[in-house]
């Protein structure tokens, strides 16, 4: 391979989280009187979390959020906990082909819990071993920061310039190319529109890939 580690985040490239979890808040966010599209919530939410989550929803509302927001996303992550999410087409046979020795980690926004319940119910739940890093539990500075790509990298024992760095969404990208390494804008799950490729490109991620036969061919 091209690459000596590989970096993956999570939700929307290798579990469809994103596509659920982005109409639930569009839908929300309409019901409380700010039409928003699953489009909208994409383009601005899409990767963030804790702080700079909801920072971002209040701005866009203009206002504070009603105390039921939070009591409406604890139920869903508990359902979501429950029941699982399914997997990015390709994703587990991706991992799966990769070889053994192939140092590789998780880096996402999401808990380190949310992670590990999700890899067991798509069948990965030995695929990274500990090398799962949440931006809520090993960095202070989380995505669009370039701090948790960094992290991962040295946690696997690969420079970030020698990485390569799977992500979807334009917050993560914003930290990927931050980071230093070469980042693959990642648009085959479910919720990436016709320009989520421009919007990744607009950033500066070094390709694009549809699928991952696509991330396959960039990284032999």
């Amino acid at each position: 391979m091209k690459f000596d580690g590989l970096i993956f985040d999570f939700d929307g490239v290798l579990i469809e989280s994103e596509a659920v979890g982005n109409r639930q808040i569009a839908e929300y966010l309409t019901g409380i009187g700010h039409p928003t599209t699953p489009e909208d919530s994409y383009a601005n939410f899409m990767g963030l979390s804790g702080q700079h989550f909801i920072g971002a929803l209040e701005q866009w509302i203009d206002r504070p959020l009603p105390e039921d927001f939070h009591t409406m996303r604890a139920a869903e992550d508990a359902r979501a906990l429950r029941e699982g999410v399914g997997a990015v087409e390709g994703a587990v046979r991706f991992i799966q082909g990769l070889p053994f020795d192939l140092p590789k980690a998780i880096a996402s926004s999401s808990s380190t819990e949310w992670i590990k319940r999700h890899l067991a119910h798509i069948g990965l739940e030995d695929a990274f071993g500990d090398h799962i890093y949440s931006g809520k539990e090993h960095v202070t500075n989380g995505k669009p920061a370039p701090d948790l790509y960094l992290h991962a990298a040295k946690a696997i024992s690969v420079d970030i310039t020698r990485c390569a760095i799977l992500e979807d969404s334009p917050v993560g990208a914003t930290g990927a190319v931050a980071s230093g390494g070469h980042v693959i804008g990642f648009v085959g799950g479910s919720h990436c529109g016709p320009d989520h490729a421009d919007r990744l490109r607009a950033i500066g991620v070094h390709d694009i890939a549809k699928n991952f036969g696509e991330v396959l061919l960039l990284l032999e």
